[in-house]
């Protein structure tokens, strides 16, 4: 690829911002400091939201990311500013030996938060170490509180070990948010339920939009549970909820019912509506960066890395490509290059 000039003073000028700030910005000026990255595409449940009922085909182990690969990506992208990693899959507890990578990413220079996104299935065990590695929190991704919706929704009976990491979670105080995806006619009866948990506990459930990423496309024709209705059918329930400030870069609005001690964040990850403040990158287990989760893939990282390229070389392609980075999701969406976006989130990293 040619460099231009333009593409050498945008390199050059981040290279200086990280020095004096540890700072890296995207063509519309948005900072970039945040990288979920996908261990692997295989998972133990098959959510109706994510994957067809037979499953997808998963890659070979060969066409992942090694784990020397992975240490070398976040060493490169945590020297450019990026200082906080989230763990993603599939589910990650599936590959093997992910306890020595977390431990390896700890180490890591500029690296300040370390998080995870479970299923929970196979957490339970690891979840004392967690603890004392500093784990930064827990995303367990839980859609129902009723074992019959559970086994519905994931095609797998498995509610009783999620339900087990979350008791051990509280026990051992790590932060924890709840993700659930809102499916009419499959979970609808579980949002009061699951907003009921944060009477007495300390964590954020989060509501999340259904998107397209599930193998097939969209389920509905139109999206009827949008953020403003999901808001509305809480509100019908609890009254008006109290609006929280939302931190820097998020992607959820947050709410909290008076006097409950946990919140409740709602994401519109269909409408899109907080691409404006966007700071996070993805990779997928085969190596693709995806500067927007709507895109197809725009730099294939682990051919770099196979072929030989420098750290240097890896950064000079990093920097195109933030410096192109679609302005939204729905921009991204239209660049694409693969029509529709229908693939599964186990592909592309929850």
């Amino acid at each position: 690829m040619a460099i231009t000039t333009d593409m050498k003073l945008y390199y050059y000028l981040s290279r200086y911002q990280f020095m004096n700030s540890t700072s890296l910005y995207d063509n519309h000026g948005r900072p970039i400091n945040y990288l979920r990255l996908a261990v692997t595409d295989r998972c133990n449940l098959r959510c109706f939201y994510c994957m067809p009922e037979e499953g997808i085909k998963y890659l070979p182990k060969k066409e992942l990311l090694t784990f020397e690969e992975i240490e070398r990506l976040i060493a490169i992208v945590a020297s450019l500013g990026i200082s906080k990693i989230r763990l993603t899959g599939g589910e990650p507890f599936v590959r093997t030996d992910l306890m020595a990578l977390i431990k390896k990413i700890k180490q890591v220079d500029g690296i300040e938060e370390l998080h995870l996104t479970t299923n929970g299935i196979l957490t339970a065990p690891y979840i004392p170490e967690l603890k004392s590695l500093g784990i930064g929190s827990i995303n367990l991704s839980l859609d129902t509180l009723d074992r019959d919706r559970f086994f519905k929704i994931t095609r797998r009976d498995e509610f009783v070990s999620t339900w087990k990491t979350f008791e051990l979670l509280m026990k051992h105080g790590i932060p924890v948010k709840i993700n659930a995806v809102v499916m009419e006619g499959k979970n609808i009866e579980d949002l009061i339920p699951m907003v009921e948990l944060t009477r007495n506990y300390p964590i954020s459930v989060r509501f999340i939009e259904e998107m397209p990423f599930n193998g097939e496309g969209n389920h509905y024709p139109v999206l009827t549970w949008t953020y403003k209705k999901i808001v509305a059918h809480l509100e019908e329930h609890f009254g008006k909820l109290v609006r929280m400030s939302d931190p820097n870069n998020s992607t959820a609005y947050h709410y909290q019912v008076p006097g409950y001690v946990g919140n409740i964040g709602v994401i519109a990850a269909f409408s899109r509506t907080f691409c404006g403040t966007c700071n996070r990158i993805r990779v997928t287990a085969q190596g693709v960066l995806k500067t927007c989760l709507y895109d197809d893939g725009v730099l294939n990282i682990k051919t770099l890395f196979r072929a030989g390229a420098s750290d240097d070389e890896v950064i000079r392609e990093l920097m195109n490509a933030f410096s192109h980075r679609a302005k939204d999701g729905f921009e991204a969406e239209a660049k694409r290059t693969l029509h529709p976006a229908i693939e599964s989130m186990s592909t592309i990293g929850g």
